[in-house]
């Protein structure tokens, strides 16, 4: 049941753990079993920060529009 609620992490810890998976993908010594969770986990990592980029982007969008600081709803 915890996997249910992820704790929301910043975009700077996100890209941390992207490039901690990315050097561990790089070490010769990763099995290809390993290789393929640790994929999985930083494709999920890089869906996150796309949407959470995606919502900043519109975010300031609207803003940009009509010069106010109006929340973007989803």
């Amino acid at each position: 049941m915890a996997d249910e609620k992820k704790e929301e992490k910043t975009l700077e810890e996100a890209f941390s753990e992207l490039d901690v998976l990315a050097g561990r993908l790089e070490d010769r010594e990763t099995s290809l079993e390993d290789s393929f969770r640790l994929y999985k986990q930083g494709m999920e990592l890089l869906k996150y920060c796309n949407d959470k980029l995606d919502t900043v982007e519109k975010k300031m969008l609207l803003m940009n529009e009509d010069g106010s600081l109006g929340e973007f709803s989803r």
